[in-house]
């Protein structure tokens, strides 16, 4: 069918072809097992139709309607035979010379499940699959060159679809068209639809609402899981909310930290059901910066999406190798910044498979919602874990890391943090002057000003105990410091001098000293006294006791012997000194053990306020 013909043989042969592109279908479906005798016909249309095309083609070479003039009959037939492309019975695409789809099928629009709308305007090779997309734009070229009709197999993946199909691609000249076009008949050999049924996406209301659950669902999700504790205390943050991503939004997903001003590969996860090891490996040894698309974002501070990849190269090249993204068997991709309050602090590499649905514009929208979500966990856990160091700083301040050797003594100590994440108690052990010194006490009250104030107290007997040789004279001078101060607080302590078997003792609103005897008896110390900080004049209680080989002198804070249990019972000193005097000749270390359990089993594991229990036993 080489020479023109009239619009009544073109529809003639335009329905004739209709008629056997149907027959061939319903025989593909009758006998799928013989698909050979099928394809032979049906290429043999697809000539057919390309000569079908050709000559509709040379009817609209026609010249136009001229301007003021009434509607000529060449333009009614022009009409009619656009009309009769928008219907052809097989998928036809009509390009320019940049490979930009600019007229399309109706056929072709049901079969990729978009509108011609949505379709006109994009690069076709991009519905190429990525790993012959090379190889067909090269056949492109040599057709819009040489002007020969080529022949192409290759799969068409869009919106979730993938076709494999037999391309026959052809030049033409369209009226009004200073450049060549090229035409592109499709012949669908094979359709695989992910997850969808056969037909055109459906963008009906119900679907959209759906969707729009579904993001919403997936913000919500991803909120509760930056908020829990754990991603707070530990540094998995980006690593939980990119396997959300995975596993909710996208094939692969790539999370870049900036660390240091640096951007740094965080974590790179791939599809679960693809042996893509080796590929993630390769991917997390790559610099962020070596992908345009993920240093424009960095820099910018705004996200992007393409729908369609137009540019292989996005996100960088394999070391001497291909793109990434063709590797990756990309089809749709999406980059959001992790925002920060002076820049991005991260960013997040979303990429979609051919078989899926393409990333929109709403998915560009949630996940931006989501970069600022997890910039604000980054920089919720930044805080948290700052208070956390200054909490660790000062608990080191008021509870000493370990005990030194006394000699003549055996020490041993046991602390537990109550509810408040900054402890309020201190104990010490540390030289005198011709000795050895030992203190223990707390502030009244919680967090961070009380732990403040029981590490000056702490610290202040050390520098005290220098020039003081008496440890009440020291808490003396420690409590005109504090009342001095006004801060409001005040400080129950004991603390004692130790010079070879003899204690000097001083309590200033302390609870008294246990002192468990060889043969088993328990008995308590004066204790008592003003705490500091109440008054400059207060009253010190100031005892001497010398100790014989086997005694054991246990001191310890209020959060024992106020614990409680089930029934609102208090611990107490009687039960305190049942338990010592199970003890007798046993070391330190399992008294203090002994005590604790002890109080564990009574109240249940329950613990409020601190526990100190600090244990001397003279050798």
């Amino acid at each position: 069918m080489t020479d023109a013909i009239g619009l009544q043989a073109l529809e003639q042969a335009l329905n004739a072809l209709t008629t056997r592109v149907s027959s061939l279908r319903e025989a593909r479906s009758a006998y799928p097992a013989d698909p050979r005798s099928t394809l032979d016909a049906a290429l043999a249309e697809l000539d057919t139709a390309r000569e079908l095309l050709e000559a509709s083609l040379r009817e609209l070479r026609k010249a136009p309607k001229r301007s003021g003039e009434r509607e000529s009959g060449s333009q009614r037939e022009l009409k009619l035979l656009r009309q009769v492309f928008r219907t052809f019975p097989v998928p036809v695409v009509v390009l320019d010379a940049s490979g930009v789809v600019r007229r399309i099928s109706a056929e072709t629009s049901q079969m990729l499940g978009s509108p011609a709308g949505y379709l006109i305007g994009r690069s076709f090779p991009l519905l190429v699959d990525v790993s012959r997309r090379a190889a067909f734009r090269s056949h492109l070229t040599a057709v819009q060159q040489g002007g020969q009709t080529a022949t192409f197999q290759t799969r068409l993946a869009h919106q979730g679809r993938a076709h494999t199909v037999q391309l026959a691609v052809t030049r033409l000249t369209m009226p009004g068209e200073p450049q060549e076009m090229t035409a592109i008949v499709i012949l669908p050999l094979e359709a695989q639809v992910a997850g969808a049924p056969p037909g055109p996406v459906d963008r009906s209301d119900a679907t959209l609402i759906m969707a729009a659950a579904r993001r919403q669902e997936l913000l919500s999700t991803m909120t509760r899981l930056l908020l829990d504790e754990e991603s707070l205390r530990q540094p998995v943050t980006v690593t939980r909310a990119a396997r959300l991503l995975a596993a909710e939004s996208s094939d692969w997903v790539i999370a870049d930290v900036v660390r240091d001003g640096v951007p740094r590969r965080a974590c790179v996860l791939g599809p679960s059901d693809k042996p893509v090891t080796e590929l993630v490996r390769l991917i997390e040894g790559m610099t962020p910066l070596a992908a345009p698309a993920v240093a424009h974002v960095l820099t910018g501070g705004s996200g992007v999406v393409h729908e369609m990849l137009e540019e292989e190269t996005l996100l960088g090249e394999v070391p001497g190798g291909p793109p990434l993204l063709r590797v990756m068997g990309a089809a749709s991709l999406l980059i959001v910044p992790i925002q920060g309050e002076d820049g991005a602090l991260g960013a997040l590499t979303l990429v979609r498979l051919r078989d899926r649905e393409p990333f929109s514009l709403a998915d560009l929208g949630l996940m931006e919602e989501i970069g600022v979500h997890l910039g604000l966990a980054l920089r919720a856990r930044r805080s948290f874990q700052t208070r956390s160091q200054a909490a660790d700083a000062l608990r080191t301040s008021v509870v000493p890391r370990s005990l030194p050797d006394i000699p003549g003594f055996e020490a041993a100590a046991i602390y537990h943090a109550g509810s408040s994440p900054v402890g309020a108690e201190f104990y010490d052990v540390f030289p005198v002057r011709d000795g050895w010194g030992f203190a223990l006490g707390g502030a009244a009250g919680k967090g961070e000003e009380a732990a403040s104030v029981s590490a000056m107290v702490r610290n202040g007997l050390r520098v005290l105990s220098v020039w003081e040789s008496d440890p009440g004279e020291a808490l003396r001078k420690l409590n005109h410091a504090l009342t001095a101060q006004n801060s409001g607080l005040f400080v129950m302590a004991v603390a004692g001098f130790v010079r070879a078997r003899k204690i000097s003792l001083a309590s200033a609103g302390h609870h008294p000293a246990a002192l468990l005897q060889p043969d088993g008896g328990v008995r308590f110390t004066a204790g008592g006294g003003v705490p500091l900080g109440i008054a400059s004049e207060a009253e010190m209680f100031s005892e001497e006791l010398t100790l014989t080989s086997g005694q054991t002198l246990v001191f310890y804070s209020d959060g024992l012997v106020a614990s409680q249990n089930e029934q609102g019972e208090q611990y107490g000193e009687n039960r305190l000194a049942d338990v010592l005097a199970r003890c007798v000749a046993q070391s330190p270390a399992t008294v203090v053990k002994a005590v604790e359990e002890d109080r564990h089993a009574f109240s249940g594991g329950r613990v409020w306020d601190e526990i100190v229990i600090l244990a001397l036993r003279v050798v």
